[in-house]
């Protein structure tokens, strides 16, 4: 058994079209699928396996201490290429919650995956993900930026009403910065990547609203900062060069 019921699962393939061999790019002498392996590793919620269906990849993640799991490369999302790794790693089903960490987050707060558990306290809560505030002007209107609304249900919690690429909700107050991070209960997993596409899923083009429209529950833990997503080679320039100042 498990000294812990949580797994951690970084989906990661070649396939980028703006930044091709995306997670093999060179960050301070290491490939960026072992700078976000790290970070998860720091968490220390549980056993990290970076999926993918790239032997390079896999090779990568082995020369760097980690574990990888090759899967099929059919795969639609990073939610159905993560179910099939947890079912390869844990077909006895002993991990109960699975979190997806995004192979692109090199500069990922360790604390923060430790945080997009917080909201499962609530039995009621079948995903949980991470936002955080948004302070610069320009984010509140740009459609890359995904926001989440959602009501409050604790100190920096909320529960999640929908996720859209709009300025939303309108008035005064905070608008959230959506951070593709999740956390699943394994249940919840396993039904998620056996729904359809849904209406709003596909009209906004944001997979979690697929979850929401089948009546799920996503709660939200805020925190204090986005990760840099890494999907240009402007993005990899500015990963290098905060990674460099870490140091």
């Amino acid at each position: 058994m498990p000294d812990t019921d949580v797994v951690v699962l970084i989906p990661a393939r070649l396939a980028a079209t703006r930044l091709p061999d995306k997670p093999l790019a060179d960050i301070g002498g290491r490939p960026m699928i072992a700078h976000v392996l790290a970070r998860a590793e720091e968490a220390g919620v549980g056993p990290v396996y970076v999926a993918t269906d790239s032997e390079a990849i896999r090779d990568a993640v082995v020369a760097a201490g980690g574990r990888a799991v090759l899967t099929r490369p059919d795969h639609p999302s990073g939610s159905d290429r993560i179910f099939e790794a947890l079912g390869r790693i844990d077909p006895e089903g002993r991990f109960r919650v699975v979190v997806n960490v995004q192979g692109d987050l090199p500069t990922l707060s360790p604390g923060d995956v430790a945080a997009a558990l917080a909201p499962f306290a609530d039995p009621a809560v079948d995903i949980a993900t991470l936002a955080a505030v948004i302070r610069r002007d320009e984010e509140r209107t740009n459609p890359n930026v995904v926001k989440v609304v959602g009501t409050p249900v604790g100190e920096r919690r909320l529960r999640a009403l929908y996720f859209t690429r709009a300025t939303a909700p309108y008035g005064d107050g905070p608008l959230y910065h959506h951070i593709g991070l999740y956390a699943y209960r394994r249940d919840a997993l396993a039904r998620f990547v056996a729904l359809p596409p849904s209406t709003l899923e596909r009209r906004e083009k944001l997979e979690q609203l697929r979850a929401l429209e089948a009546g799920m529950r996503i709660d939200v833990a805020v925190v204090d900062s986005v990760p840099l997503g890494v999907d240009t080679p402007a993005d990899l320039a500015a990963a290098r060069e905060i990674l460099a100042g870490a140091h």
